[in-house]
């Protein structure tokens, strides 16, 4: 959902740049992005019709909810429908446009009762007014929860994000005559709320990232599974997490120098 001005680079100052800082590596990813890939492909094997797949999507989605919560996880941002889902047959369209009304209307007060916020980011214009005000209503309801940011991208492309946020930058900033720092377009994108995903999973067995969060994936780890949509549970879940966990996150350093800063860093019980 386009916000009408840019975040301040004092909000943005708590989530480093993995290009510009060296961010905080924690044994539970901060962050997990998904692309929720398989539902079609879910359905089909099971001789079912595509909205069966795209029902037990939405049954997946709940449960990984209760997932990263119970593990940690500060933000969770799913894929929902990109800016090119708009290719795909009209009956399936719309179809997914009922499925994401009835998801706004029967989970809003179940996330807020849970303390959990919700965002959504994406050009939802075209999607039509009622699921318009249905997001707004929903986010100005979870504001102000303190738990896990929900985020869901709909209608929403990572070379969209860029040209908006590049638009509102120079909007916003005449007088710089397009000189700008990595900091300011930062905080012109969808989700200068959040910092950059630790961790992007995609199910279904497609290792592309599929025009998703282009700039925020820089130094995220990479973790694709075979396993459809509809069938990642948590075990999946811990899978993905445990593969985040063997990997050595340099940042453009050497693992030398990853261990001798690890060996800097005093651990909880010597701190305790």
């Amino acid at each position: 959902m386009t916000r009408a001005l840019c975040q301040t680079e004092i909000i943005m100052s708590s989530f480093p740049s993995s290009t510009s800082d060296i961010p905080q590596v924690k044994e539970i990813p901060r962050h997990i992005a998904i692309i929720m890939d398989g539902n079609g492909r879910w359905a089909k094997k099971r001789m079912l019709p595509r909205a069966a797949g795209h029902k037990r999507g939405v049954e997946i989605v709940r449960e990984m909810v209760k997932a990263c919560v119970a593990r940690g996880v500060d933000f969770l941002t799913l894929f929902a429908f990109s800016s090119e889902n708009w290719r795909r047959p009209a009956e399936e369209v719309s179809m997914l446009k009922q499925l994401f009304i009835l998801a706004l209307e029967r989970e809003a007060e179940k996330l807020h009762r849970n303390g959990i916020r919700l965002r959504v980011v994406g050009d939802i214009a075209p999607f039509g007014q009622k699921i318009v005000e249905l997001v707004a209503r929903a986010e100005s309801l979870t504001h102000d929860n303190a738990g896990m940011t929900l985020t869901i991208a709909a209608n929403y492309g990572g070379r969209w994000d860029l040209l908006q946020a590049m638009q509102r930058l120079v909007e916003s900033r005449p007088e710089q005559q397009g000189v700008f720092t990595e900091e300011q377009l930062s905080a012109c994108l969808s989700m200068a709320y959040a910092p950059e995903p630790d961790l992007f999973i995609r199910t279904g067995g497609e290792q592309r990232i599929s025009n998703f969060l282009l700039w925020q994936l820089a130094y995220s780890e990479f973790y694709f599974t075979d396993a459809l949509w509809p069938d990642f549970d948590s075990a999946a879940l811990d899978q993905a997490i445990a593969s985040y966990q063997r990997r050595e996150r340099r940042f453009g350093r050497t693992s030398e120098q990853v261990e001798l800063a690890t060996k800097a860093t005093p651990s909880k019980r010597e701190l305790a």
